[in-house]
């Protein structure tokens, strides 16, 4: 029985690509918010069809990425590791996503010393802490991270710049396994994941370039991006329900499924 999952999410009332801090973004080409509340609430649809909970917290005018809800916090055992963005236009979300869970009675909140951009480089498995370095979230901060939970967090270096996230270029199939793309991933890194996960699904440079990679996995159901069709079908060899979405919109910011979707573990 897939365990049910706490998601926060954000409504992308305000989303615009007016700034560009990543390669995906293009201000001149701009987005249509309209379409990306569509796709946006047809994600929250899958998640709540699927019997998970959903908690919304208020998008804020003038934080067009606020959507991205996983850049928010890391959250386990109940314990809430707040974020502190690399660049200036998002740094207001840090402390909004930590007022939202001291509002809704987590007590052991840390307000990080490092930059770091919540799950968007922590991904948790069962019995450690993925976190990506390399563009945005520092090393100190996967130390500052451990401290705080008392789980190991293992470091990988990303460098390319399109895939500046960990959860760009990987997600956790379940508690014990990944998908991830290895060009994403310094040499030393490759090996690390090699040597931890030999049974990983490798996704495709095709298949990471429509952000495939940030996909949301229940440990039977896979939420990801529909162009990533290859990915999509060796996820199905290997016995998990795909469930394609199109977060197309949401994407002219570097966003996909994951990135709409910060995960409340208690």
């Amino acid at each position: 029985m897939v365990r049910v999952r706490h998601y926060l999410m954000c409504r992308p009332d305000y989303f615009a690509v007016t700034y560009a801090i990543n390669p995906w973004m293009d201000p001149e080409a701009g987005a249509d918010r309209d379409v990306a509340i569509r796709q946006w609430e047809a994600l929250k649809a899958v998640y709540e069809d699927l019997g998970h909970r959903v908690d919304l917290i208020d998008p804020i005018e003038g934080l067009p990425d606020m959507v991205f809800a996983a850049n928010g916090a890391v959250v386990v055992d109940g314990k809430v590791y707040g974020a502190r963005f690399a660049h200036a236009e998002r740094e207001p979300e840090g402390p909004a996503y930590r007022e939202w869970f001291r509002r809704n009675g987590f007590s052991q909140i840390k307000e990080p010393e490092h930059v770091n951009e919540g799950e968007g480089d922590f991904l948790v498995l069962d019995d450690v802490i993925l976190a990506g370095t390399g563009f945005r979230t520092r090393p100190a901060a996967h130390h500052e991270a451990q401290e705080f939970f008392g789980r190991p967090v293992v470091t990988l270096r990303l460098v390319n710049p399109r895939y500046y996230h960990l959860d760009t270029a990987l997600f956790p199939l379940d508690g014990r396994n990944v998908a991830y793309y290895p060009g994403a991933f310094s040499p030393g890194s490759r090996a690390v994941l090699e040597r931890m996960f030999p049974d990983a699904v490798i996704a495709s440079a095709d298949d990471a370039a429509v952000l495939g990679l940030n996909a949301v996995s229940d440990g039977r159901h896979v939420v990801m991006n529909a162009e990533a069709s290859g990915l999509a079908l060796e996820l199905k060899r290997r016995g998990y329900e795909v469930i394609p979405v199109d977060l197309s919109e949401l994407r002219k910011s570097g966003g996909g499924p994951k990135c709409c979707t910060l995960e409340v573990r208690s």
